[in-house]
């Protein structure tokens, strides 16, 4: 059977496991879909949230733990022969790869050889650029290439639900994809691509009050910063100080801390206090601030009082509005406990 792929690169298959469902939402308008996901889908949903450029920009850790997610998928296997499904037709928004530089968009002309496998010939690319509303063609010579333009995916994976789907290609990339991602998915891609951040932000936070999310508490942990709606100035400890870069690490006990990476090992530390005034909202009190290096701190006399208002927040993402109506996005950046 043939068939034409596009950005061929972008798909792959996941198989579902036979574990409870867990229920996600996904604004559409005013109206609220459910997407649903096992537990061990949900454990992969959860570890590529934060990971940004499609598997560019990640750390060892969140890579780890991807891989360990995927192999877990893998192993309790999912629809049978996910290539004769229909399930697996449709649009697909690649989510990771292992192999992020390779992300380009390619149509392949592409056949089914068995229930897992798919054999493809690619014979168009382009570039994709922010700046231009149009796709630039990469004049390959395809044709001349030969065996090289040949390969092939097999899908290891495909979901019950066919909206999640793991594929292998022959140089060895792991390929995550979906067909619907779901607000906080949607919220960081907006985030790396620059465009529709406001509106993915008010999307998730009427999801919040569709769904009745109960008042939302500062969780412990690190948060890395991944966006606000201020713009930087120039001086980078004044944008330290207000939480404008960096991680902020917030304790049980009532500690919070901002902390940045300056240069040469050299951080900026500023740590505080926070107590709850109201549903969803804390005064925040940030007095102790020094540059550290190694064992060494270099005490500096700044002082920072503000408002934090929580207007979503779960165990993996938060986004919260501070002094001056200033948004902020931060994804949990160590392990949940």
């Amino acid at each position: 059977m043939a068939l034409k792929l596009v950005n061929l690169g972008f798909h792959s298959s996941i198989p579902c496991s036979p574990r409870p469902l867990k229920d996600r939402f996904v604004l559409r308008s005013s109206k609220v879909e459910q997407i649903s996901f096992t537990e061990s889908e949900n454990s992969l949903i959860e570890a590529l949230l934060g990971i940004q450029g499609r598997g560019r920009s990640s750390s060892r850790q969140q890579l780890n733990a991807v891989e360990r997610a995927v192999q877990v998928l893998e192993r309790l296997g999912g629809v049978p022969d996910p290539t004769k499904s229909n399930l697996i037709e449709g649009r697909w928004q690649l989510i990771f790869t292992t192999r992020p530089g390779t992300a380009s968009p390619i149509q392949a002309a592409a056949s089914i050889e068995d229930g897992k496998r798919i054999l493809f010939r690619f014979d168009r690319a382009a570039f994709s650029f922010k700046f231009l509303p149009f796709k630039v063609p990469y004049p390959v010579p395809f044709r001349l290439l030969g065996d090289e333009a040949k390969g092939w995916l097999d899908t290891t994976y495909l979901s019950s639900s066919g909206n999640l789907r793991i594929s292998r290609g022959n140089k060895g990339t792991t390929f995550v994809l979906q067909k619907q991602t779901e607000p906080r998915q949607r919220l960081l891609t907006a985030i790396s691509s620059g465009k529709g951040i406001k509106e993915a932000i008010d999307e998730l936070i009427s999801l919040k009050q569709n769904t009745g999310q109960e008042d939302p508490e500062l969780e412990e942990g690190e948060w890395q910063m991944m966006w606000n709606s201020q713009t930087v100035t120039d001086s980078w400890i004044e944008n330290a100080v207000n939480g404008l870069m960096g991680k902020q690490i917030i304790r049980k006990n009532g500690r919070i801390k901002f902390l940045v990476d300056i240069l040469l090992g050299l951080k900026f530390s500023m740590s505080g206090n926070f107590v709850k005034t109201g549903s969803g909202v804390y005064g925040v009190t940030m007095d102790d601030a020094a540059i550290i290096g190694g064992p060494f701190g270099y005490p500096l006399e700044l002082k920072n009082n503000f408002i934090l208002e929580l207007l979503y927040s779960d165990e993996k993402l938060r986004v919260s509005r501070g002094n001056n109506s200033i948004l902020f996005v931060h994804v949990r950046t160590d392990a949940l406990r």
